[in-house]
């Protein structure tokens, strides 16, 4: 009797205008995470052991250099203004060896020696656990991370025309190189075995752990300390155009391809815009229904006032208010899910097709649960809040 009562002056037009609003900014939000997730595996490395959000920059090697009268190594100075740049989380300098590397290995009866270079990187930016990546003094094995691109060129390359088997990663990874290191002066030498644990696609090097680079300087190498060439920074937003107008400045290059890291922070431009207007829909929709549900009860108050004095409990009377706040929202958010997941199935043929692996079918939908407790839970508490005031 008390729903029928209050619900007497209840606008139709309102609440489906609620519904409707509330479901296209929730419909936005949601399709739009679950894009972002689905695609961002096309930008995204696929270096698990290096950290992602990284840029490996050195000055371009003109004599006409801007800085240090045309020296390729970075100064103190230079670094520490690099490191406060708004964009910069973290700044390691590559540290090379100091000494000469041979590398042989055996295969199929057949060996084969080249001349290595050694570079290490702070710990901080490899994403290895400690296990694979760690050396200490009297280790007999050396962990390596080397580029992708080496393989592909002894397997296309050297192997063809040397008559070798070609191996893939887990093959290469498998087979211990022995190590021959040896000063500049031919009196020091060191005999150890290497073993491949990671493959890059973006670092151009041959890492190894910084304890065994540490090492291996002081045992082998001049005794001399080396001034940086290269550095590794970890930044915010690698597509940010702060970081090519600071680049372009002061005469540094980055290493490797920067398309990727540019259509990922555009990817999360345009994501970031489309998520904004739906929360701004998702919002207005939720004053629209604040509004309905005041002029309903504004209507109403004289009925509200009579049944509290009969004595009706609070819960009784705002329960016909909450049950058409909570039908409402949870139907706008089922037919959200529903469309985003028509979305999902229109564009990702698409994106799979292009090398995605999509992502899992989470995000989108929680977080719209979320929003949408959210937005049900303040609804229900300012009902509540009328009633109580019309006693």
């Amino acid at each position: 009797m008390i729903s029928k009562l209050l619900r007497k002056n209840t606008s139709p037009a309102r609440v489906a205008g609620f519904l409707l609003s509330n479901f296209i900014g929730l419909a936005i939000i949601v399709g739009g995470l679950q894009f972002y997730d689905d695609a961002s595996s096309l930008f995204t490395n696929d270096d698990s052991f290096v950290k992602s959000d990284f840029l490996v920059v050195n000055k371009k090697v003109t004599s006409a250099s801007t800085w240090d009268k045309g020296s390729t190594d970075f100064s103190p100075s230079e670094i520490e203004d690099i490191r406060k740049q708004p964009w910069v989380r973290d700044v390691g300098k590559f540290s090379s060896a100091d000494y000469r590397v041979m590398a042989s290995v055996d295969q199929g009866g057949r060996g084969m020696s080249t001349l290595l270079f050694f570079e290490s990187i702070p710990d901080d930016f490899v994403d290895v656990s400690g296990s694979a990546w760690n050396f200490s003094e009297g280790d007999g094995v050396v962990p390596l991370i080397i580029s992708k691109d080496y393989l592909t060129l002894y397997n296309f390359g050297f192997a063809s025309s040397a008559g070798l088997p070609q191996m893939s990663e887990s093959i290469m990874s498998g087979i211990p190189l022995r190590l021959t290191l040896t000063s500049e002066d031919g009196l020091r030498r060191r005999e150890l075995q290497g073993r491949v644990v990671g493959y890059s696609n973006r670092l151009n090097t041959i890492l190894v752990p910084g304890t065994f680079m540490e090492w291996s300087n002081k045992a082998l190498g001049g005794g001399t300390q080396k001034e940086a060439s290269r550095l590794i920074i970890d930044v915010s937003s690698p597509g940010d155009i702060a970081i090519n107008a600071y680049l372009e400045e002061h005469g540094l290059e980055v290493a490797g391809d920067k398309s990727g890291s540019s259509a990922s922070y555009l990817l999360k431009v345009v994501v970031g815009i489309v998520l904004g207007i739906g929360t701004v829909i998702t919002l207005l929709s939720f004053f629209i229904l604040l509004l309905s549900m005041s002029l309903l009860m504004e209507k109403n108050r004289d009925k509200l006032h009579a049944l509290l004095m009969l004595g009706c409990p609070v819960r009784s009377v705002a329960s016909p208010y909450i049950i058409i706040v909570v039908t409402v929202s949870l139907l706008a958010y089922v037919l959200a899910v529903v469309c985003a997941e028509i979305m999902r199935h229109t564009y990702q043929g698409a994106l799979e097709g292009l090398g995605a692996t999509g992502g899992g079918w989470w995000l989108g939908p929680s977080v719209g649960l979320v929003l949408t407790l959210l937005l049900m839970g303040f609804n229900i508490i300012s009902v509540r809040k009328r009633v109580v005031s019309a006693f």
